[in-house]
């Protein structure tokens, strides 16, 4: 074919394919169902190829489909960034924020504020979900990654390599004596984080041991178990015993004296955290300001010398 086909048509394609269906693609646009076929159907025609599957009420891209969202996903995001700059000069910008679960949770939530201070008024879409995600589908605009080897589509960034620490609370400490090497962590009640698929490469408190040269025995897998590493921190707080803790997570509860690192053992992880931003969105303003506050407030807590006066040399 010849010249620009229909524009409305690939609006109609481009909404589809990341809704998933005809039906949530109409209300995104405010046109009936039956009109989105429509429209796809005289752009398929148009163009001469089979963009979609239709699957029950769902629809799924053909691999013509899939050759061609990538772009029309990168351009309607552009144009939705100028219509949105264009229709007001009062608007706030807008942001999608994709991370661990447990760093949405009990981290980046809690520090959001110190970002708005700086930059001002910025409506933030804070998601909590495990790797793989789906950046054109969702419009994500920036994502936090343990390990570079997620996303070779985009631009990825490391940003700092982080360390597990045994920590506990003050009083915990008190009530079971001083824990001057490895050894002395065997008889103590151990906490233990089930990272479930996602973080299947973080350290077990096995690997820590092994990596202190010690051989622990079988009951070493007794005692709690959280499925995140933020309860797993609150159950050390609490008292109940020696949990494993990134850098990232505990750092503020150690300044603060909430927590102590208990052993000057301390196992670095084997990645670094990343930061991956997609192509369109790395030359928006907001996002270079988000990234760059993003990753100081990171190497703040990985880096924080509370933390590092606890390493010993290895």
């Amino acid at each position: 074919m010849t010249g620009i086909p229909s524009l409305r048509g690939l609006q109609a394609v481009e909404a589809a394919a990341r809704c998933g269906s005809f039906v949530a693609a109409s209300e995104e646009l405010a046109i009936s169902a039956a009109a989105v076929s429509q429209l796809i159907r005289t752009l398929e025609d148009q163009v001469g190829r089979k963009l979609f599957h239709r699957i029950n009420r769902r629809v799924v891209l053909t691999e013509a489909g899939l050759e061609i969202f990538p772009r029309l996903a990168n351009a309607f995001n552009e144009l939705r960034s100028v219509s949105r700059e264009l229709g007001s000069g009062n608007q706030r910008s807008s942001l999608v924020v994709s991370v661990a679960p447990s760093v949405a949770m009990g981290w980046l939530s809690s520090r959001l504020p110190g970002f708005v201070d700086i930059h001002g008024p910025v409506d933030i879409s804070l998601r909590g979900e495990d790797d793989p995600v789906p950046f054109d589908r969702d419009l994500i605009d920036m994502r936090l990654s343990y390990g570079a080897f997620h996303y070779p589509e985009h631009v990825t960034e490391a940003i700092g390599t982080d360390a597990v620490y045994p920590v506990c609370s003050p009083r915990f400490l008190t009530g079971h004596g001083p824990m001057t090497s490895p050894e002395s962590l065997l008889s103590a009640p151990l906490i233990h984080t089930d990272w479930g698929p996602a973080g299947a490469s973080f350290p077990s408190w096995r690997n820590w041991f092994a990596s202190a040269g010690v051989t622990p025995g079988r009951h070493i897998q007794r005692g709690m178990t959280a499925n995140s590493s933020m309860a797993a921190l609150d159950l050390a707080r609490g008292g109940l015993g020696i949990t494993l803790a990134q850098g990232l997570f505990c750092a503020r509860h150690v300044e603060a004296g909430e927590l102590v690192v208990a052993c000057n053992h301390v196992l670095d992880l084997a990645n670094p955290y990343c930061i991956t931003t997609p192509r369109r969105s790395a030359q928006r303003s907001v996002v270079a300001a988000f990234k760059s506050w993003f990753i100081e407030e990171c190497l703040r807590c990985v880096n924080a010398p509370a933390l590092l006066a606890s390493k010993v040399q290895r």
